[in-house]
């Protein structure tokens, strides 16, 4: 087989930088290990930035999104009973909008299954190989037979655990982590949001988030101690400890039902230098974490994508490396703005266990100037809806 970017990593990331390529006559072949089925069961994120939103237009897949998604113009954070909004509309004069991550990743199967071959699902032993020479290829396993893929270059889109990363030399490799000490539990219900906006919850009891997918459908999170396990929290104890975490008054007005997705995610702040190995380039998980309080997981992933897309069609139809030659240093360029925002809000709206009386008071002093200040405002709401790539 032979194709110009092989692209390792079905999810989000993966696909869009297919289905870009592809509107520009530039062949791809995706290569994922779980099926179409597994991929679109993975609950995920559901805030986009504008940015994204653009280039999933780019992309040709955006009808339904535009059609469906909810368009938010600000937040709303809340400390004991005390909340005040953020308005990214008038901050910004931009917004975000609710779409969900399996949504998205369903848009651009749909997409590529239109062009037979572009996407292979259900393989193994997904190898790169002389990724430092002019003939990189990889190798995987596909029905009991082993198959070559040769390509100009390969894309590792295949997240944290994928092999991508790896193949960058450990001593030429550097990583930089920061794991925090409780994770977030998760619960998708078929019920209508609490509030028009999200709700952003620094509680003596720990952090809380009320958000949405659709109007009836609500996604909810609180954070938790890593030894715990989803079966711990029965649907009665969320509900009771989500109550206690939000103001009294929106409490009052939640409506609970059923859970039909529980889970347990820890968070974690990582990031690879570089993001380019020879013909190798790292997006999305594959190079980054950040923890999921800024809204920036999924969004992250696609300015990597819009810093690769454009370098290869800067490649292709010009003959000019300049975009490929910067990848690297333009995508870790806003990597880490992202990665500092995303830690700040963390450390802003969490309970550590380690805080002192003092630290306690630097946390409400800062969400009290916050909540007085419009420039602090504005820096926030800049963050949130994306800074520009």
């Amino acid at each position: 087989m032979r194709t110009q970017v092989a692209i390792i990593g079905g999810g989000p990331s993966g696909l869009l930088l297919s289905q870009l390529l592809h509107t520009k006559g530039i062949a791809s072949v995706v290569l994922e290990r779980r099926s179409r089925d597994y991929v679109l069961s993975r609950i995920r994120a559901g805030i986009l930035e504008t940015g994204f939103v653009n280039l999933m237009r780019e992309a040709g897949v955006a009808e339904r999104m535009d059609r469906e998604s909810y368009v938010h113009d600000g937040t709303v954070i809340s400390y004991g009973n005390e909340e005040f909004e953020i308005d990214f509309k008038a901050l910004t004069g931009t917004s975000v909008i609710v779409y969900g991550q399996t949504e998205v990743t369903r848009d651009l199967y749909d997409a590529a299954e239109a062009d037979e071959g572009r996407v292979i699902t259900e393989v193994s032993g997904v190898m790169p190989h002389d990724l430092e020479t002019d003939a990189p290829y990889v190798t995987f396993m596909k029905d009991g037979k082993v198959i070559r893929l040769d390509c100009d270059y390969v894309a590792g889109c295949d997240g944290f655990h994928g092999v991508s990363r790896q193949q960058i030399p450990e001593d030429k490799r550097r990583e930089f982590e920061k794991t925090y000490p409780f994770g977030w539990l998760g619960v998708l219900s078929e019920t209508p949001p609490v509030h028009d906006e999200l709700i952003y919850a620094n509680s003596e009891r720990g952090f809380a988030l009320c958000s949405m997918r659709h109007a009836n459908l609500s996604r909810y999170y609180v954070q938790c101690p890593l030894a715990d396990k989803p079966e711990d929290w029965s649907d009665e104890r969320f509900w009771q400890e989500l109550k206690r975490r939000i103001p009294a008054h929106h409490a009052e007005n939640l409506v609970t039902g059923p859970s039909i997705e529980k889970s347990i995610a820890p968070l974690r702040s990582f990031v690879c230098e570089p993001m380019r190995w020879g013909r190798l380039f790292l997006c999305g998980d594959a190079a980054h974490i950040v923890p999921p309080t800024g809204a920036k997981g999924l969004n992250t992933a696609a300015s990597d994508v819009h810093y690769l897309y454009h370098g290869l069609v800067q490649f292709y139809e010009e003959k000019d490396n300049e975009g490929l030659d910067r990848y690297s240093e333009k995508a870790l360029a806003r990597i880490w703005k992202a990665e500092r925002f995303s830690w700040w809000m963390t450390t802003l709206l969490h309970r550590f266990p380690d805080q002192t009386d003092f630290d306690l008071r630097i946390q409400r002093a800062d969400l009290e100037f916050l909540r007085s200040n419009e420039a602090a405002q504005r820096v926030l709401a800049e963050n949130y809806v994306g800074l520009p790539y």
